[in-house]
């Protein structure tokens, strides 16, 4: 992974004018912001995707359908967009994304820090889960669940997923926007 610069941010989530290093911002959990982009279909059905076993953050965890950071001068949107394709290969119709809303997450997994403005988007997609093009460094696995499948695997098996505030909110609109 390189340790590429990101852009910080205060409380208002305004920009700083500061960069630094993805290792930094994660060790001292600086303010920063990503994407999240919840993928589902006509059926109501969420892509989860599977974490990279190399992945340094939460590894072999069931986790949102697409996710990074905002890259250095760049708007989530575009990132959002970014990150679609290269993590499943999607090349997607700017007007298809729908931005939701802006979560904040702070989270931690041993020295890894996460303090973040998460710009939270949904993507319509009717494709199969195969017709994706994975990025084999970011995602072993997708599939498709329904949010009742997903719910109860968060009961029984909670540690299967990376954390997320807001998994019942999101799998709750998703089911009624399908």
């Amino acid at each position: 992974m390189a340790d590429e610069l990101i852009d910080l941010v205060d409380e208002k989530n305004e920009l700083t004018g500061e960069q630094k290093t993805w290792s930094e911002v994660h060790n001292k959990a600086l303010l920063h912001r990503s994407v999240h982009i919840w993928i589902y279909n006509s059926k109501g059905e969420v892509l989860l995707q599977l974490r990279s076993e190399e992945k340094y953050t939460f590894p072999n965890l069931w986790d949102i359908s697409c996710a990074g950071h905002v890259d250095l001068n760049e708007d989530p949107k575009t990132s959002a967009l970014r990150e679609l394709k290269e993590e499943l290969g999607l090349t997607v119709d700017p007007q298809n994304l729908k931005f939701r809303n802006i979560e904040r997450e702070q989270k931690s997994s041993g020295k890894f820090k996460e303090n973040e403005f998460c710009y939270v988007y949904l993507l319509k997609f009717d494709g199969a889960a195969s017709d994706l093009v994975l990025q084999k460094e970011e995602v072993q696995q997708v599939q498709f669940l329904t949010p009742q499948q997903i719910e109860k695997e968060l009961k029984i098996n909670p540690t299967n997923y990376a954390p997320h505030n807001y998994w019942p909110e999101i799998l709750e609109e998703i089911q009624n926007a399908s």
